[in-house]
């Protein structure tokens, strides 16, 4: 995110970002009315901002190019997409379809790192699981942009979470990906 914000900082656009960093993502907060993206998602819902898409980010280092690395919370999701976790997850929920759909069609267009999209119901472990639900919560379109995190990552909030083990070269793809796709929002 602080990539990204410095990136945009020197660049006029014709939109309003706002990159914001939230408290209280984790247990025992999550999914609750004191995440911080909800505190602020119902600020904005209030004061009537007009939010055309939120972007979570959320774990986006993490690739592996082993077989069968990458799993799925949901039993026959494996029979669609790639076994190797060496791609970048764009996910939301079915009211977010049109988001997701012109986010990943335009990364794809310019990034250099292979990615996958799902629009799926909010139930569905992981599909809620950061930010972007806040948002859900209060009518605002959203996705998250993952490496998948748990679906793949075998030192997921562990101690054995260490900077080594991310994938700075494909981390920074995916970074520039972002932008160039931010960048092709109208």
């Amino acid at each position: 995110m602080l990539a990204l914000a410095r990136r945009f900082a020197a660049r006029p656009i014709s939109k309003t970002l706002r990159f914001v960093a939230f408290v209280n993502e984790e247990p025992p907060y999550f999914l609750t009315e004191q995440m911080g993206s909800f505190v602020y998602a119902k600020r904005c819902k209030t004061r009537g901002d007009q939010i055309s898409a939120m972007i979570s980010l959320e774990t986006i280092g993490y690739f592996s190019d082993a077989p069968h690395s990458q799993t799925y919370p949901l039993l026959g999701l494996g029979a669609f997409y790639p076994t190797v976790g060496n791609f970048i997850g764009f996910v939301g929920n079915v009211p977010s379809r049109a988001l997701l759909r012109r986010a990943i069609a335009r990364f794809r267009q310019r990034a250099k790192v292979p990615s996958e999209g799902a629009a799926l119901p909010s139930f569905i472990a992981g599909v809620a699981w950061s930010d972007q639900w806040s948002f859900w919560q209060h009518g605002y379109r959203g996705i998250m942009i993952t490496d998948t995190a748990p679906f793949r990552y075998p030192h997921y909030h562990s101690a054995t979470d260490t900077p080594d083990k991310l994938d700075y070269d494909r981390f920074a793809l995916v970074v520039s990906g972002i932008q160039k796709m931010i960048e092709a929002f109208d």
